[in-house]
């Protein structure tokens, strides 16, 4: 199950009330001297906002690994210094369903498909002025970038939100507010364990 949307939209909070394993991808972001970082036009800023700021490839092959080993290797990012500080090993045994959640899953719908390992794919979305707010308190709070640079990032992200989900939802992604979402993860989970005991 991939599951996208704006960042603050309420990802992180779903996956969790899911029940199901999680796969982060947001721990998939390039370093912050990665020199094909993207700037955001006309500033100096880094733009973490852009699919080239995270790698796909590695996010696609820890996927698919955990899809057929149950296990995978995970970096483990700190976006307070845009760096990768170390690895993990996530492991969901056979569990037959998980969430791999993050602003960039869309990116990856057609890859997951084309593999064989998508179930569902899920856009939140929340309204901009209730993102940007849940965004920047959440930012602030857990220290990820400097206040002035939020606030711009924030600002941007807000007037563009619309035009965000619309790209999410035309790469293959389902929009849905939080019960929805909900509903569809506990509706694939069960689908998944009914077919799981049936084959056994």
């Amino acid at each position: 199950m991939l599951l996208c949307g704006p960042s603050g939209s309420g990802k992180s909070l779903v996956a969790a009330r899911s029940g199901l394993p999680v796969l982060r991808l947001d721990d998939f972001y390039k370093e912050g001297d990665d020199p094909t970082l993207p700037l955001v036009e006309g500033s100096s800023d880094i733009d973490w906002d852009h699919p080239e700021s995270w790698d796909a490839d590695v996010a696609v092959e820890a996927i698919a690994r955990l899809c057929a080993t149950g296990s995978t290797p995970v970096p483990v990012y700190d976006l307070s210094l845009s760096a990768r500080t170390g690895e993990e090993t996530l492991h969901i045994g056979r569990t037959p369903l998980f969430i791999a959640e993050g602003v960039f899953a869309a990116e990856i719908v057609e890859r997951c498909r084309e593999l064989g390992l998508l179930a569902d794919a899920l856009c939140l979305s929340r309204g901009p002025v209730t993102t940007f707010r849940r965004r920047f308190l959440r930012d602030l709070r857990e220290g990820r970038k400097s206040v002035p640079f939020l606030l711009r990032r924030g600002w941007r992200l807000m007037r563009t939100e619309r035009s965000i989900v619309a790209r999410q939802v035309s790469l293959g992604a389902h929009p849905c507010d939080r019960d929805e979402a909900l509903g569809r993860l506990a509706a694939a989970a069960a689908g998944r364990q009914v077919r799981q005991r049936t084959a056994a």
